[in-house]
C-alpha cells in the first residue's frame, strides 16, 4: 500500500519530554532525532521541527523556520502526540458545557462514588471537564412489564430502540427550554457541549434532536454520547463525551497549527495520527476519546511487529522505562484491548490497547523511611526531574543508575541545567546518596552493622525498584491465566536497558529483546502500524442460533461501512481486512469479554454463524481467565464490533553485515552491580555487526539509550541489527536472618505479591458476583503466631481483622491441626466482622516441623447464607442466628477432604429459626469455597517456592522484621501526635465521644506515650449492647484503629500486626464494641464502624466528621434482590475542603450505573444528584451529601440501615456541623412518611423513596480565610499517573 521510494516518510512520536523522530530518506538511509517537545525559545513545535532539520540535512536546502516547509518531498507522515493526555493531566482542554437528563446534573461530579485513595483524608478526585450544566427535560426508561393500556393512560409513547428493546418515552424532550438553557451557555463562551441522555446508548432520537438544536443555535463542537460510543452505563459514557467535547477541539487547534508550519496545510500529503486501540486514522479523524494513548500506542505496535515475529512468536511482555513513566503490556499474536479505562479520573469508554501505567520510570523518588528502602510512587516528573538534571529534583531511580556508573554523562546530549545546555551533573548525585546513606546508616536497628556505602545504598534502591517492577508484570500474565516466565521481555524506552536483565531474571524469563530504534521504538511502531477504521452498536439479544441472522446481518452492515471508509482513503479492497467481534457474557453477570470467532467452518451449526464460532472463543476464553465456565447459562451479546484494518505493508528494517571479528570495544569504565564494582566493557551499537557476541558485564550504547548486560548475562546482535540478551543464571545470594534494610524492602514487595497472587486466582475461580466482579474479598499471609504479615487488597473493614480469626483459630484449636486441613469461621467473636464476610484459613506445615510454620487466608463476601432476609443483611435483626449460617470453628476440609455434607447442613441450620430461612445461594455458597481454598493453595506454594529459595528462618525472620517496621512507622506516628498535644495543651492524653442515633455513646481516651512511641486507646464509658444489630464485634474497631493510624501517617506503610504493637486496646465487656456472643451485628459492621472512625478521628484532631454512614438501601422480592450504599460528604480538615458526593472511611462501595439499574430491576432512578448546602461551613467547608429519589415499578420490600438522622456530623475548630440524613417515603397518593434511621417497609407501584445523605462537618471558623489554593498538587504528593487493566482492577478492589 505505502511506497517508501523518492520521499521522505516519517514517523513522530510527540511524548511529554521529548519527541522522538524516525524517518526514511529516498536513498534508504534512516535517519533518527530526538529533541526537546517544548522548546519555545528555538522552535514553537518540535514534530515540525524535526521534519524540518531532516529535510535540511539530507537535501542540503536552506529551510528557515520562519518560512512553511515545502511538502512536495515528503512522501506521508504518521504521528502520536500526548497533547490530549496533557490537556487531559492539566486540564487545559476546550471550555466546554455538559447537557443531561434533568435530575443528573452532578452524576458525573459523583460518578462511581468511590474515592481514589482509600487513606487520604483528604480526599482528591480530578476536576469534571465541563464548567457549566444544562438539565435536559426528557426522560426515556426500558418498558419492562408496562402494558399498552398502563402507558396509554400515562400519557407514555412506547418506541424501539436500536438494541429491539422496547422504551417508555415518559416525558418528551422540552425543546423551548433547552434553546433558553443553551443560550445561556453561549453567552458565556462556551462552544462546545457533550450530550448525555439517559438509554441513549439504544434511543438516541432525543440526542439527535438535542445536537441539532445545538449546531443551530451556534455551538462549533456537539459530542453526543450515543455518537461516541453506544455502550450502556451513562458514568463512562458521559465521561467519554465529555472527553471527546473537551479535547478535539483542542486537538483540532493543534493540527491546524502543525499543519500551518507546512505549505497549503500539508494538503496531498497523508497524514495519519495514531488512535489508542493502535491504529492510524486520518488527521480529520482524530478524537479526543481515541487519543489518550496515541504515543505509548506506538511502541506496542513496534515491539509486536518485530520482537514476536523475530522470536518465532513467542509471548511478549513490552516494558517501556522512560524518564517519567514506565509502561507494561502483553502481546502474543492480537492487541489486547480494553474498553473502558480511567486515566486522570476520567473513565472512557472506547477501544485501547491494555496499556499499564505502573510506575514513574527513572523519575520515581528515592525514601528511608522506618527502615524501609521505598522508591515511588511519588514522581519527580519531568520538572524539575532528578537531581542529576541540576533543576533542584530530589533523589530518583535515573540518579541511582548514574552513581553506579550505568550511564555514562560524556555520551549524553548536555541539554540539562536551567538553561538546558549542561551535561549530567554525577557530584550533585554523589551528595545527595551521601546523605541518604547517613539516614540508612544512622536508622537505630543499622547502627551497630558495617555501614553500607553510597554505592550500596544506590544498588539497594535499584533492586527495590525491580522487583516493585515486576509485582505488576506478574499480575498483568497471571490474571489472565499466563505463565510469565513463558515470556520474552521487549525493552524500550531510554532506561528500560538499564533494568532489562534483572528484571527478566527475576521474573523468571529466559530472553530479553532490545530494537534497534528501542529509544524511539514509539515512532518506529507508527511508521509500521496499520490504518484502521472502527464500527460499532449495542446489541441485547442472546447468542443462540434463532438470532444468529440479526447479528450476522449487523456485522455485514459494519463491515461494509469500515470497508467503504477506508477505500475512500485509498486502500484497494484486497489490503482491507474486517475483525469481527462480540462482546459477550453470561446472563446475570457483568463480566463481559470481547470476542472475536474461531473459524471451525460452521461444523457446530447450534455454535456458529457464518463468521465463525463465538461461543466457543468466548468459554475457552472465559475457563482460562476465570478457571471455570457456567454450561446452562445463556450467553449475552452486548455489543456488535467490527474492526478494519488498512494493512499499510510498510517494509524498512532491512540486514546488516555479518562479521567475524571480535565486538570493537569503545571503552572500560567501572559499575556498580550486586557482586561489586566490576570493570565494563563499553561498546558503540553503531560499531557492532551481525553474530557479534558481548559478555556480560557489558554496556552498549547508541544515541538513544544504555543497555546494560549484567554478569553472567550475554548479548547477541541479530541479522536486523537488534540485541537479543540470553538471561544467565545468577549466583544465589546468601541471605542470613540478621536485618538488612535493602532485603527487607524486597520481602515487603515479595510477600504483598503473595497476597495479591492470591486475590487473583481467588477473582479467577470465583463465581459469585460479589467476589468476581465487586472484588469483595481480601487474601493475606500470617505469621507462626497468627501475626499479620502482608494483606491484599485493603479494604478498610477487613483490616487487621483478619489477624484475630486466625489467631482465635490458634486458641482454640492448639495441636488439633493437621497437614491438609482448612478452617471456615465466621464470628464475630472468633474475629469475623459481620457472617456473610466467610473467612477460609489454612495452616502450613513443613517436613518435620510439628506446629504449621504459617498461615493463609483469605475472606470473602457471600451474597447470602440465610437469615430473615435476603442477602443476609436485615435492618432489624435482634440476635446473631437471624443474619445467617455461624461458623465458629469448622474444618472445611479435613485431612484433604472437603466436608461438603457438613457444610451443607451448616449452611441450611438458619431454616430451622422462625421465620429464617437457610441459604439462598448454595451453590455460589460451595463454588466460591472452593475458589478460598484455592487461593490459600497458590499462597502457599508461593511462600513454600520462597522457604525453598531462603530458608525457612529466613522468610519467618523477615516476616517478623516486615511487622517491626510498621510498628516503627506507628510509634513515630504517636510521638508526634503526642508532642504536638502536649506543646499545645499541656497533656498527652486525648479524648472524644460521638452517639449513635440510638443515643449510645461511643467514647474514647487515648494516652500517648510520647518517649516510647505507644497508645492506650481506652474505650470505656461506651453504651452498653444494643437491642438491634449496632453491635461491633471487637474487630471492628481493631480494624477502624489501623485504618485511623494508616491514614493519618499519610504514607504507605506495611499494614500488618505491627501497627497494632504500640498500640494496647481497651474495649469493656459487654458494651456495643464487645457484644455477647448472640448479639446481632451487621449493623456494627456497615454502621458502627464509620462512627467509630469519627470518634477516633475527632480525639486527634486530624479531620471534621464525614457523612459516618454508609446508607445501606435494600429492596427486593422472591425474584428479585437489590443492594446498594450511597456516597455522601466527606468532611473538612485543617487545610482542605471536604468532598460531595463520595464514600467515605469504611467503605468505598461503587454504586451501580443509573442505567443498568433501571434496564434490570423494577425502579426508575428519578434523580441522583448533589444537596447543596448539606455540607458544614468553616474555614474549609464540609462535602455535601447527595439526594437519590427512588420510583417503585411494582410491589417490594424497602429495607434500610442508615446512621446520622439523630446526631449530625461534628464540625471541628469552630467549624459547622454537616447536614443530618433523611429518609423519606412518598406514597403515590401524595402521602409523605418520614422513615426512620432503620426500617423495613413494603412499597407499591408508584411510590417513590427518596434519600438525603448526610453532609461532611465544617472546619475552622468562617472568620478564617483558607489560606492555600486548593487546586494546587504539591511535589510531596506527584505521582506517575497510573492507567490500564492492572490499575482499573486495583481501583475496584479497593471500592467494596
Amino acid at each position: 500500500m505505502v511506497s517508501l521510494q523518492d520521499k521522505f516518510c516519517f514517523a513522530i512520536d510527540r511524548g511529554g519530554t521529548f519527541t522522538d523522530v524516525f524517518a526514511a530518506c529516498p536513498d534508504g538511509k534512516i535517519r533518527v532525532l530526538k529533541l526537546l517537545s517544548v522548546d519555545p525559545s528555538n522552535y514553537a513545535d518540535a514534530p515540525t521541527e524535526g521534519i524540518r532539520r531532516i529535510l535540511e540535512q539530507e537535501t542540503g536546502e536552506n529551510l528557515p523556520r520562519s518560512s512553511p516547509i515545502a511538502t512536495n518531498k515528503i512522501g506521508w507522515i504518521r504521528m502520536g502526540t500526548t497533547v490530549a493526555t496533557n490537556a487531559l493531566l492539566e486540564r487545559k482542554g476546550e471550555r466546554i458545557a455538559l447537557a443531561i437528563t434533568k435530575g443528573f446534573r452532578d452524576l458525573l461530579h459523583i460518578g462511581n462514588q468511590a474515592r481514589p485513595n482509600i487513606f487520604d483524608l483528604e480526599i482528591r478526585c480530578p476536576d469534571v471537564l465541563y464548567e457549566d450544566v444544562v438539565e435536559v427535560h426528557e426522560k426515556v426508561i426500558p418498558r419492562q412489564d408496562v402494558s399498552s393500556s398502563e402507558a396509554l393512560n400515562n400519557h407514555w409513547h412506547i418506541d424501539t430502540g436500536t438494541t429491539g428493546e422496547e422504551v417508555l418515552i415518559t416525558q418528551p424532550l422540552n425543546e423551548e427550554q433547552l434553546r433558553i438553557d443553551l443560550q445561556r451557555v453561549l453567552r458565556k463562551g462556551i462552544t462546545s457541549i457533550a450530550v448525555v441522555l439517559m438509554h441513549s446508548y439504544m434511543y438516541k432520537n432525543h440526542e439527535d434532536r438535542v445536537g441539532e438544536i445545538a449546531q443551530e443555535l451556534g455551538f462549533k463542537h456537539v459530542s453526543l454520547s450515543s455518537s461516541v460510543i453506544p455502550m450502556v452505563k451513562a458514568v463512562p459514557r458521559g465521561f467519554t463525551a465529555c472527553s471527546d467535547a473537551y479535547l478535539t477541539p483542542h486537538i483540532k487547534k493543534y493540527l491546524k497549527g502543525f499543519s500551518s508550519g507546512f505549505k497549503n496545510n500539508l494538503k496531498g500529503v497523508n497524514v495519519l495520527f495514531m488512535q489508542s486501540d493502535g491504529g492510524l486514522t486520518q488527521m480529520n479523524s482524530f478524537n479526543g476519546s481515541r487519543a489518550i494513548l496515541s504515543g505509548p500506542a506506538g511502541g506496542v505496535v513496534g515491539y509486536a511487529m518485530t520482537s514476536y515475529n523475530e522470536l518465532g512468536q513467542q509471548q511478549v511482555i513490552g516494558f517501556d522505562m522512560g524518564g517519567t513513566s514506565t509502561d507494561v503490556s502483553r502481546y502474543a499474536g492480537a492487541f489486547e484491548h480494553v474498553f473502558e479505562s480511567t486515566t486522570a479520573g476520567v473513565t472512557i469508554q472506547a477501544p485501547q490497547l491494555d496499556v499499564n501505567t505502573v510506575a514513574a520510570g527513572g523519575g520515581s523518588r528515592l525514601f528511608f523511611r522506618s527502615g524501609m528502602f521505598v522508591v515511588g510512587p511519588e514522581s519527580v516528573g519531568a520538572h524539575p526531574g532528578p537531581v542529576c538534571y541540576r533543576k533542584g529534583g530530589q533523589l530518583a531511580v535515573t540518579d541511582a543508575n548514574l552513581v553506579l556508573g550505568r550511564l555514562l554523562p560524556q555520551y549524553f546530549p548536555k541539554i540539562f541545567g536551567p538553561k538546558e545546555n549542561e551535561p549530567l551533573d554525577k557530584l550533585k548525585t554523589l551528595e545527595a546518596f551521601k546523605m541518604i546513606a547517613e539516614e540508612v546508616n544512622s536508622f537505630g536497628k543499622n547502627k551497630d552493622k558495617t555501614s553500607l556505602s553510597v554505592e550500596e545504598v544506590a544498588m539497594g534502591f535499584i533492586r527495590v525498584a525491580n522487583e516493585a517492577m515486576c509485582r505488576p508484570i506478574r499480575a498483568l500474565t497471571q490474571a489472565k491465566g499466563h505463565d510469565t516466565s513463558r515470556h520474552v521481555l521487549a525493552v524500550f524506552g531510554g532506561a528500560g536497558g538499564q533494568h532489562a536483565c534483572a528484571v527478566a531474571r527475576a521474573l523468571g524469563m529466559q530472553t530479553v529483546m532490545v530494537h534497534k530504534y528501542a529509544g524511539i521504538l514509539s515512532a518506529y511502531g507508527m511508521a509500521l502500524a496499520d490504518v484502521v477504521e472502527e464500527a460499532q452498536e449495542p446489541c441485547s439479544k442472546n447468542y443462540e442460533k434463532g438470532n444468529f441472522m440479526y447479528i450476522e446481518s449487523r456485522l455485514q452492515y459494519l463491515e461494509n461501512k469500515c470497508k467503504n471508509t477506508l477505500m475512500e482513503q485509498g486502500f484497494s479492497s484486497s489490503s482491507i481486512v474486517c475483525e469481527p467481534y462480540l462482546h459477550l457474557r453470561y446472563q446475570g453477570t457483568d463480566c463481559a469479554l470481547m470476542c472475536s470467532p474461531i473459524k471451525d467452518n460452521c461444523d457446530n451449526p447450534e455454535w456458529s454463524c457464518c463468521y465463525g464460532n463465538f461461543k466457543e472463543a468466548f468459554i475457552t476464553r472465559y475457563k482460562r481467565e476465570f478457571g471455570f465456565v457456567i454450561p446452562e447459562r445463556d450467553i449475552v451479546v452486548d455489543d456488535i464490533r467490527v474492526r478494519g484494518v488498512g494493512k499499510s505493508e510498510v517494509t524498512i528494517e532491512g540486514k546488516i553485515g555479518a562479521t567475524d571479528g571480535d565486538p570493537p570495544i569503545e571503552t572500560v569504565t567501572p559499575v556498580y552491580y550486586e557482586e561489586g564494582l566490576l570493570d565494563t566493557k563499553v561498546y558503540m551499537l553503531s560499531a557492532l555487526g551481525a553474530g557479534h557476541l558481548v559478555t556480560g558485564p557489558a554496556i552498549i550504547l547508541d544515541n538513544l539509550s544504555t543497555i546494560l548486560i549484567e554478569p553472567g548475562c550475554t548479548g547477541f546482535i541479530t541479522d536486523k541489527g537488534d540485541v537479543r540478551i540470553d538471561i544467565g543464571v545468577s549466583n544465589k545470594r546468601i541471605i542470613g536472618t540478621e536485618l538488612d534494610a535493602i532485603q527487607l524492602s524486597i520481602f515487603s514487595h515479595r510477600f504483598m505479591s503473595i497476597a495479591e497472587q492470591m486475590g487473583r486466582i481467588l477473582q479467577r475461580t470465583s463465581i459469585s458476583t460479589n467476589i468476581k466482579e465487586r472484588l469483595d474479598f481480601s487474601c493475606a499471609l500470617f505469621g507462626p503466631d497468627g501475626g499479620l504479615v502482608s494483606n491484599a487488597p485493603h479494604i478498610p473493614v477487613h483490616l487487621g481483622a483478619m489477624q484475630e480469626t486466625v489467631q482465635y483459630q490458634l486458641q482454640a484449636l492448639g495441636d488439633n491441626l493437621r497437614d491438609g486441613d482448612v478452617l471456615l469461621s465466621n464470628h464475630p467473636c472468633a474475629g469475623g466482622s459481620h457472617l456473610p464476610d466467610l473467612t477460609v484459613i489454612t495452616p502450613v506445615f513443613r517436613r518435620n516441623i510439628r506446629r504449621p510454620v504459617f498461615y493463609v487466608a483469605s475472606r470473602g463476601h457471600h451474597a447470602d447464607i440465610g437469615g430473615i432476609t435476603p442477602g443476609s443483611m436485615p435492618p432489624h435483626s435482634t440476635s446473631i442466628h437471624q443474619e445467617g449460617a455461624v461458623f465458629m470453628t469448622f474444618k472445611l476440609v479435613d485431612c484433604g477432604t472437603f466436608q461438603e455434607d457438613e457444610l451443607i447442613k451448616a449452611l441450611h441450620a438458619p431454616g430451622k429459626l422462625p421465620g429464617s430461612s437457610g441459604t439462598r445461594n448454595l451453590q455460589d455458597n460451595l463454588s466460591d469455597l472452593r475458589a478460598q481454598v484455592a487461593a490459600n493453595h497458590k499462597g502457599i506454594e508461593l511462600v513454600n517456592e520462597l522457604i525453598d529459595y531462603y530458608g525457612l528462618d529466613v522468610v519467618q525472620a523477615y516476616m517478623s522484621y516486615i511487622q517491626s517496621s510498621a510498628e516503627q512507622a506507628v510509634r513515630d506516628l504517636l510521638k508526634e501526635v503526642g508532642a504536638y498535644v502536649l506543646k499545645e495543651k499541656g497533656t498527652s492524653s486525648l479524648h472524644a465521644v460521638d452517639f449513635m442515633d440510638d443515643g449510645s455513646p461511643i467514647e474514647l481516651n487515648v494516652y500517648i506515650n510520647v518517649e516510647e512511641g505507644t497508645a492506650i486507646f481506652d474505650f470505656e464509658g461506651t453504651g452498653p449492647e444494643v437491642w438491634g444489630n449496632c453491635n461491633a464485634p471487637r474487630a471492628i474497631t481493631v480494624s477502624a484503629i489501623i485504618y485511623c493510624l494508616r491514614s493519618m501517617v499519610g504514607h504507605d506503610i506495611p499494614l500488618n500486626q505491627g501497627c497494632l504493637t504500640p498500640v494496647q486496646i481497651k474495649i469493656p465487656a459487654g458494651c456495643l464494641l464487645d457484644p455477647s456472643e448472640d448479639a446481632a451485628v451487621v449493623g456494627g459492621n456497615v454502621q458502627t464502624s464509620q462512627r467509630v472512625v469519627d470518634v477516633i478521628l475527632k480525639a486527634f484532631g486530624a479531620c471534621a466528621a464525614s457523612q459516618g454512614c454508609m446508607n445501606n438501601i435494600t429492596f427486593g422480592d422472591n425474584t428479585v434482590g437489590y443492594y446498594e450504599t450511597v456516597a455522601g460528604g466527606s468532611g473538612a480538615g485543617p487545610s482542605w475542603h471536604g468532598r460531595s458526593g463520595v464514600h467515605v472511611h469504611m467503605t468505598n462501595t461503587r454504586i451501580t450505573d443509573p442505567e443498568i439499574l433501571e434496564r434490570r430491576y423494577p425502579v426508575i432512578l428519578k434523580s441522583f444528584t448533589l444537596n447543596p448546602n448539606t455540607g458544614g461551613i468553616g474555614k474549609y467547608r464540609g462535602g455535601d451529601g447527595v439526594i437519590r429519589e427512588l420510583i417503585f415499578r411494582r410491589h417490594l420490600t424497602l429495607s434500610i440501615l442508615t446512621e446520622r438522622r439523630v446526631f449530625a456530623p461534628y464540625g471541628l475548630e469552630g467549624g459547622h456541623n454537616g447536614k443530618k440524613g433523611l429518609n423519606i417515603l412518598i406514597r403515590k397518593s401524595g402521602k409523605k412518611i418520614r422513615l426512620g434511621s432503620k426500617t423495613s417497609v413494603e412499597v407499591e407501584k408508584g411510590d417513590m423513596f427518596q434519600l438525603f445523605t448526610p453532609g461532611g462537618g465544617g472546619y475552622g471558623p468562617l472568620s478564617c480565610k483558607a489560606t492555600r489554593d486548593l487546586k494546587s498538587d504539591s511535589p510531596a504528593k506527584r505521582r506517575h499517573i497510573e492507567r490500564g487493566s492492572l490499575f482499573d482492577y486495583s481501583r475496584a478492589q479497593e471500592s467494596v
